[in-house]
């Protein structure tokens, strides 16, 4: 587990933080009073983030921070000290931020910021730009925010990492480069990826509005002129980051189903049907499965709506499990389930299908009252690839069709 130093004199204050911090986050804390216990601790843990006050019993200037700094920490200052001059001064060390003490928004704030330090580790960034010394600059300040950085020259290297490097959430760039300018590797980014996907931000000195305008239409999402701030470069990096996050949430949550995570039924008709024609080109065989919980309403009516919702969950889990990570695995209504095994052929896809048939029958439910409860499935098995991707469903459904008339609990298949 991730650990946070907190060093802070003040007693019910350094309680109070960490009471906060861990009702909303799990990490571990440990607190320090002053300077000389704050070592120990460092001596001993690698933290994630040190939370440090400047005015120490032992350290009354700050001493703490250069300390922290020197042996690799990172670090938020979170001190009274309302200084402007002093705040200025240290933000110019590698420190992630400066948060004044002046009451629960404050607090508030850094559990926030923990949160986006954490999140963070999950990025990857990009930064182009032709000065090493400004592209050294920019992605120790990315990696002082836990992001995951590559820095290249110019823009045709750019493209050829985004070509190798397809989990790189967002590309910071320069506009005046050798071979290929900003604007014009924005425009090359955009034909690749939507805003949906990637990032773009402008870093430049050009303050030329047509400049910004042609960034903007050419598909970036905001600009920052040089020189910057490291508070407003942290906070522009961090909102389009933030940004990001919650088109794929929105997008995540309309391509799921609530219940059981699994994709759901739009989703499936979309992706399923690229894939059959990518398939059909390159001759590669796959299979349709159609599946049903058997007798589910019987299940429902004899036990209650919730069992039934249980039912569907933990046969959910099993077919997630049973199944590829690429196979696409699908809630299409009620208690029917459609997945797409990639890339196999009709004699392991009968093994896999027949392994999952075996484990649900083996499979209990607890109900509240403790009675076990049973269930199993039929599958439509669909192997043969017909003229249409359609007919390929509707030939899966029949066959599920077949195997519940006839009794259940079993595969029928072509």
């Amino acid at each position: 587990m991730q650990r946070i130093l907190i060093v802070e004199d003040n007693k019910t204050l350094a309680k109070l933080i960490t009471k906060k911090i861990t009702s909303e986050i799990d990490i571990e804390i440990d607190i320090a009073y002053q300077l000389s216990e704050a070592k120990l601790f460092l001596k001993r843990y690698d933290y994630f983030l040190t939370l440090l006050d400047l005015n120490l019993p032992d350290a009354p200037n700050g001493e703490i921070v250069d300390y922290a700094l020197k042996n690799g920490n990172r670090v938020i200052i979170l001190s009274g000290n309302v200084d402007k001059d002093l705040r200025k001064t240290l933000l110019k060390k590698n420190i992630i931020d400066y948060v004044n003490k002046r009451g629960a928004n404050d607090i508030n704030y850094i559990i926030n910021s923990i949160k986006r330090l954490q999140k963070n580790q999950n990025h990857k960034i990009l930064v182009v730009d032709d000065s090493m010394l400004f592209r050294m600059f920019m992605r120790d300040m990315l990696e002082n925010l836990f992001f995951n950085v590559i820095a290249v020259a110019h823009g045709e290297e750019a493209i050829n990492i985004l070509e190798t490097n397809s989990d790189i959430s967002l590309v910071l760039t320069d506009y005046n480069m050798p071979v290929m300018d900003g604007v014009e590797l924005t425009s090359k980014i955009r034909q690749i990826y939507n805003k949906n996907a990637l990032s773009i931000i402008a870093v430049s000195s050009n303050e030329k509005d047509e400049v910004i305008a042609l960034f903007l239409k050419q598909g970036a999402n905001d600009y920052i002129k040089k020189p910057f701030s490291k508070e407003e470069f942290s906070c522009r990096v961090n909102n389009a980051i933030e940004a990001l996050e919650n088109i794929h949430l929105i997008t995540n949550y309309s391509n799921r189903d609530f219940l059981t995570g699994l994709y759901n039924r739009r989703y499936f008709l979309k992706n399923a049907q690229i894939y059959f024609d990518n398939a059909v080109q390159n001759s590669e065989n796959f299979a349709i499965a159609m599946i049903a919980i058997d007798h589910f309403k019987k299940i429902s009516d004899t036990y209650s709506h919730e069992i039934a919702d249980k039912t569907i969950v933990s046969f959910s889990e099993i077919l997630r499990i049973n199944t590829k990570q690429n196979d696409i695995v699908t809630r299409f209504t009620g208690e029917e389930f459609c997945v797409l095994l990639k890339n196999i052929n009709s004699q392991n896809a009968l093994s896999v299908l027949e392994d999952l048939r075996d484990k649900v029958e083996k499979s209990v439910i607890i109900s509240d009252n403790i009675n076990e409860i049973k269930f199993t499935i039929s599958v439509g098995l669909a192997t043969q690839q017909e003229d249409t991707f359609q007919e390929n469903i509707n030939q899966a459904d029949m066959l599920l069709f077949e195997a519940k008339n006839s009794g259940g609990n079993k595969i029928n298949f072509n």
